[in-house]
Parts: structure tokens; C-alpha cells; sequence
């Protein structure tokens, strides 16, 4: 946590955070001490999510007429810290981010995404194999180099390690190597350097829609039960208009302000946002006290 918050600390100093449009005029009294900050978790390149979110962010400073300023962060835990420091007013977590970012910032879930039929959308986590390989289970990667996301990744972590422990397999039975993201585990499969990855259904989505993944050429061994999608919070000690303004603006935001996001989160087309509170992720919150999961897992 404290690396992640020196990473931050960079960020904020060196990189100047994304302003979203001019100078907005008549602001409301709950966000008149300055810009809200919104925080994005780094599930995809920053360079790839900064444009996709500035149409989210700019649709939600339109809609409050309150001047909001998006950051991707460095890391899972840094956006954690960042809530709980008080420098974040919003922030888009993974759901096992939210797990931390509720018990240890406050934050209270707003919204998550909807399809266009109007349900709450979900992914999957995967793990993935060369079609020729002789890996068929979970239980066959003992012995084998396995490819996870990043450190505290709802799919890119948590949920591959929970599916090795049911299936029997110690960690120290193969050798886990972090690739520093969703799209670099992909990578570690597609150059050879690994036996399996862990590729979720968003990032494949992504990669196929770029063309650099052939699902053709791979398998896929193990895919995990569906996962709520991420939810937007806010802080616990948001002005109560505050929160309730964010909350109406974002339900009420248009498809097209969402669909950028929606293509990274698998979700095309796009619904409207749609409500979501913490009972939505009790599974979450169930799996990380299954797995004796700490905020030195983040």
C-alpha cells in the first residue's frame, strides 16, 4: 500500500490529471471547494481508457455543472488508498477493489453498467491454453507457468487463485507470474512465453475486437461463474446532495456518453447505468473472507 501510494503521489505530481472541459459556471453549493476527482482502476492501457472515460467524465460535469477532473490510477491499491485519503470523490473499482475500497475507504456504490436489455452486465474470469497443448483441466497445470493480470484483479487474480484452491492445487505446485495487467497477461500467452493466462471475457472482447487474439489458436480450461460489473462509488463523506446528484446524473447519462467505456467492460451496446448498493456484491465481499483475502492482496 505504501508503494502504490508513492505511485500516486507521482502521478498526481508529474502527471497533470485529465481536465474534462472549460471552466463550468453556476456551481451547485456541493462541489463549489473545487473539481470532483474520479478515479479509474488500470484494467486496461491508460492511454487506451483516459479517452473513453473523458467522454463518461465530460457527460457527468455537463450533467452536475460541477467541474470533474478523471485520473487512470497507478494500481488497485493506490485508488483504495486514494479514497480513503480523501483525494478521490469518485472511483470505478474492480469488484474486489470495491471489497477494500468499502471496508477501508467507505466507499458507497452508485451504478454499474446495464445492457441494452436493461439488466446489470457481468463478465468472466478465464484461463486460457494453446489449442494444442495438452493442458485440458485446472488440475493439469500443476508443474506449469501460469500467467495471472495484476495483484488484487477481481479475474486477473482473486478468482483464478480461488479456482486453483477448490480444484486441489497448491500455488507453490506451478509457478504464478504477475504480467502487470489484463492485456500483458494475454500477451505472455500469444508470445509462448507461458503455459496458460488468464484472460477475461473483457479483455477478449478487446483483443478480438483489435484483431490481436484468435480465439481459434487457444483454449479455454476453466471460466468462472458471471461477475457484477464494476461499480462507480462515491466517498462516505460526500455531501449527501453530492451524492445524490451523482447518483441521478449518471442514471439518467445517455448510451452514447457510456459506449466507449461499455466496449472495455464487454457491455455492446450499452444500456443505462443502473443502480447498484453493496448487497449487489456480497459475493464479493464472501470470496475475499474465503480466501482470507488482506489489504497486502491489493
Amino acid at each position: 500500500m505504501a508503494a502504490s501510494a508513492l505511485g500516486l503521489v507521482a502521478l498526481s505530481a508529474c502527471g497533470s490529471p485529465q481536465t474534462q472541459s472549460e471552466a463550468v459556471t453556476d456551481v451547485p453549493a456541493f462541489c463549489a471547494d473545487g473539481p470532483l476527482m474520479f478515479g479509474i482502476e488500470p484494467f486496461e492501457a491508460p492511454a487506451k481508457l483516459e479517452p473513453a472515460y473523458g467522454v463518461l467524465a465530460n457527460a457527468l460535469e455537463r450533467e452536475l455543472g460541477c467541474k470533474v477532473e478523471m485520473q487512470v490510477v497507478e494500481d488497485y491499491s493506490a485508488e483504495v488508498l486514494a479514497m480513503r485519503n480523501g483525494k478521490l470523490d469518485l472511483g470505478q473499482f474492480g469488484p474486489v477493489g470495491y471489497v477494500f475500497a468499502s471496508e477501508q475507504a467507505g466507499a458507497e456504490p452508485l451504478v454499474s453498467f446495464g445492457t441494452a436489455e436493461g439488466e446489470l452486465s457481468t463478465y468472466t474470469a478465464g484461463i486460457w491454453v494453446p489449442k494444442d497443448s495438452d493442458i485440458t483441466s485446472i488440475e493439469q497445470l500443476r508443474d506449469a507457468d501460469l500467467a495471472l493480470g495484476g495483484v488484487g484483479s477481481t479475474s486477473g487474480d482473486v478468482l483464478p487463485r480461488y479456482a486453483l484452491k477448490t480444484a486441489g492445487v497448491a500455488e507453490s505446485e506451478l509457478n504464478l507470474n504477475y504480467a502487470g495487467g489484463h492485456p500483458e497477461s494475454l500477451l505472455a500467452l500469444t508470445n509462448g512465453t507461458v503455459d496458460a493466462a488468464q484472460i477475461n471475457s473483457q479483455t477478449l472482447a478487446v483483443a478480438k475486437a483489435e484483431g490481436t487474439f484468435d480465439p481459434a489458436d487457444y483454449r479455454e480450461i476453466w471460466t468462472s461463474e458471471p461477475i457484477p460489473n464494476d461499480p462507480i462509488t462515491i466517498r462516505a463523506d460526500a455531501d449527501p446532495a453530492l451524492k445524490e446528484a451523482v447518483k441521478t446524473a449518471l442514471l439518467e447519462l445517455p448510451e452514447a456518453d457510456i459506449a466507449q467505456v461499455g466496449a472495455f467492460l464487454d457491455v455492446t451496446p450499452p444500456g443505462p447505468l443502473l443502480e447498484v448498493t453493496k448487497d449487489t456484491y456480497q459475493p464479493l465481499f464472501d470470496l475475499a473472507a474465503e480466501m482470507g483475502l488482506t489489504e497486502k492482496d491489493l
